[in-house]
């Protein structure tokens, strides 16, 4: 029996998000300043990156005249929980197809209950079915197998990076001030549409660095690169991902990652989520820390989201 639906809270969105100076001596001492972009207090139901993402989506949902959305991810996708909840307030219907047919039948997780009390139909796609479907998703057969089983849908590939989303995380760069040579915006990357949107947005001079949370994703600098070719028809060589501070894979929290994030969180009194934004921070430490970071670097550490709700 499908969970009770939430009635839609449209709540607006906090922007521009807070942009905290954060004093720390491990820095201080490498003569790195920091800055912490505050994007998870952007939005309760729909935070971070996701709202950025998603909001040009949705419009131009709208404006074509669709009533659903598609989209895909894993058994705790963030991203699936806040297109269901954005779905639910722009009164749209919402698909989630679900990496993993063995956990159609198997009792839901917080994630998934949390995206059904939106609204959203939950659909579980085998591994390899899965992975072919994103992998053809720009072909025309694809889009029309999907819209066959569930009518005309706007489809957002699995974590909702298309140029439209990376055109919506550039916007980001608008509410940083005084960027320039010296300045170096980190953000982690798991599909790189907010990193490909940053670069894309920073003036003459300033730098973006994207930590990689996945391993072996070196395909992560052509998907980058094919968003500015497809959003903004030239390449940008202001920007890099790093892919040695991926703590063993997308989901893993290794022991030292973990006691990182706690000094991180007892020191400055914030809460930090471990999948993502903690992998991001340790890699500005350790670049720091080993000299890799020249003297006098100014680092805006965009944290993307907030630690996942209590389940």
């Amino acid at each position: 029996m499908r969970s009770r639906i939430l009635a839609p809270v449209i709540v607006p969105a906090a922007l521009p998000s807070p942009l905290t100076p954060l004093a720390d001596p491990v820095l201080e001492r490498a003569g790195v300043e920091l800055r912490l972009k505050r994007d998870d207090l952007i939005h309760p139901l729909v935070p971070g990156n996701k709202w950025r993402k998603l909001t040009p989506n949705l419009r131009a949902a709208v404006v074509q005249g669709h009533t659903r959305l598609l989209t895909f991810g894993g058994a705790y996708s963030n991203h699936i929980r806040a297109v269901a909840a954005a779905g639910a307030a722009y009164g749209l219907a919402t698909v989630g197809v679900i990496r993993g047919d063995e956990l159609a039948d198997a009792p839901r997780n917080w994630s998934l209950k949390r995206a059904e009390r939106h609204g959203m139909e939950l659909a579980f796609m085998d591994r390899a079915g899965f992975r072919e479907t994103l992998r053809t998703l720009d072909d025309p057969a694809t889009v029309r197998a999907l819209e066959e089983r569930w009518g005309r849908c706007w489809v957002l590939p699995e974590g909702g990076t298309n140029v439209l989303a990376a055109r919506g995380a550039a916007d980001l760069v608008v509410e940083i001030p005084g960027l320039g040579a010296g300045d170096l915006v980190c953000c982690a990357v798991g599909t790189g549409g907010t990193l490909a949107g940053i670069a894309a947005g920073l003036p003459d001079g300033a730098r973006a660095l994207g930590v990689a949370v996945l391993k072996g994703a070196g395909y992560l600098d052509d998907e980058v690169a094919g968003v500015h070719r497809r959003g903004w028809g030239r390449a940008f060589g202001n920007w890099r991902i790093d892919h040695a501070h991926h703590g063993g894979g997308y989901g893993r929290v290794p022991a030292g990652l973990e006691a990182f994030a706690a000094a991180f969180e007892e020191r400055h009194g914030m809460a930090v989520e471990r999948r993502y934004v903690a992998k991001m921070l340790r890699c500005v430490y350790e670049l720091a820390g080993s000299g890799a970071l020249p003297y006098g670097t100014r680092v805006t550490a965009v944290i993307t989201g907030p630690p996942d709700p209590v389940a």
